[in-house]
């Protein structure tokens, strides 16, 4: 399997199943959305972002259907502008690279620095699918199983309307 295998190794202790389906390198959303025709998953757009200062870094998590409305989530956030963290930023924090970006990387933010908004309208989808924080996969969860490893890393979450 290809992706993280301390992953793995934490999905398999968390007694969490998933279905693995590998493919091709797929950095954006256009490349990937090719791969995942037939699997009944609701598949997610993963941004990080940094605030003005750069003291605070957030996963946003929504369908990668749905569009985002940065300046709706830099009133609610009250951080200042919001911008794209950097590829070294992404590394630090996640020891994740571009066109790979997962809430799966959380497992290596040990400092639980990471705040993460998942879109509210991913609480009715019965199954979710990200990259196992490398693009050449995508493992698909039963939503519960996917909020049992959200839980097991630690840091802080919540659900709020993106758009």
């Amino acid at each position: 399997m290809n992706g993280d295998i301390n992953l793995y190794k934490t999905l398999d202790e968390l007694d969490i199943p998933f279905e693995y389906v590998e493919h091709p390198p797929a950095p954006t959303i256009e490349v990937a959305m090719k791969y995942w025709e037939g699997h009944d998953a609701t598949h997610c757009k993963n941004i990080f972002f940094r605030n003005h200062k750069g003291n605070r870094h957030y996963l946003v998590i929504l369908d990668c259907k749905q569009n985002l409305k940065i300046s709706d989530l830099e009133q609610r956030l009250k951080q200042g502008k919001l911008t794209f963290a950097s590829e070294k930023r992404l590394h630090k924090y996640l020891k994740l690279t571009p066109g790979s970006v997962t809430p799966l990387g959380l497992i290596n933010d040990t400092e639980n620095h990471v705040h993460v908004f998942f879109d509210k309208n991913l609480l009715k989808t019965e199954k979710i699918s990200f990259h196992p924080n490398i693009n050449t996969a995508s493992l698909i969860f039963k939503f519960n199983d996917f909020m049992k490893f959200m839980e097991h890393s630690k840091n802080s979450y919540e659900f709020i309307e993106l758009y």
